[in-house]
């Protein structure tokens, strides 16, 4: 039998994280003696990997200039989490609710994230979630968004198929990486890019609130 899985992403789907990225890219920017994007900028890349994002931000520069950026962006991420000045990264409101009733229904959990295998481990453990999981994909073992790989590597580890697979996220790099593992792709309306560049992404539906997302799952 194959597993229903659904697989999710994290910041802007799971967790509500930006301020804590928005504060690392500004940092990172500027003590590279650059022009530190604008927020609304900073959260169309989330989703990226980091090297992926920097390069989205400032196209005018080289791959060796992004990834030196990328590396003060994971300085900067640590260096403010190990001073206390870190945002709490919350749990969206009733996610635990949503998580419960996919799993009583039949689903397999997943998630598919830019993070690092680090940063996602530290979140989901800070939530105490992390044994709800049965696969955990990150920008460390995979390319960016939105190439298929992260989706397939899940459903051979979950034992799913494209068929019986749904990707949920909040950008259009989510729904453009679902469509090219050929599975089902699920907006969600409250993270980082607005419901019309989802669709147009190609999600099949939008789930509007994180209460209703159960129940839309099982239109897809």
């Amino acid at each position: 039998m194959t597993n229903r899985l659904a697989l999710f992403d994290c910041d802007g789907t799971l967790v509500d994280s930006q301020a804590n990225i928005c504060r690392s890219m500004e940092e990172a920017f500027v003590l590279g003696g650059l022009e530190a994007p604008t927020r609304p900028a900073i959260r169309r890349i989330i989703g990226l990997s980091v090297v992926e994002a920097i390069a989205a931000l400032s196209p005018e520069l080289d791959d060796a200039r992004h990834r030196t950026l990328a590396e003060d962006y994971k300085s900067a991420f640590f260096r403010l989490r190990a001073s206390g000045a870190m945002d709490e990264e919350p749990l969206f409101d009733g996610m635990i609710a949503a998580l419960d009733a996919l799993a009583d229904s039949g689903w397999v959990l997943g998630v598919a994230t830019g993070k690092s295998d680090r940063g996602l481990a530290r979140i989901l453990a800070h939530h105490g979630i992390a044994d709800r999981f049965v696969t955990l994909q990150t920008a460390d073992r995979h390319p960016s968004k939105p190439h298929p790989s992260m989706v397939e590597l899940a459903m051979a580890e979950a034992g799913a198929s494209p068929e019986t697979t749904v990707m949920i996220g909040d950008t259009s790099y989510d729904m453009l990486m679902a469509r090219a593992a050929g599975t089902s792709a699920l907006g969600v309306a409250w993270g980082y890019h607005p419901a019309e560049e989802l669709t147009s992404a190609g999600a099949h539906a939008i789930a509007e609130t994180v209460a209703g997302l159960p129940a839309q799952m099982e239109t897809l």
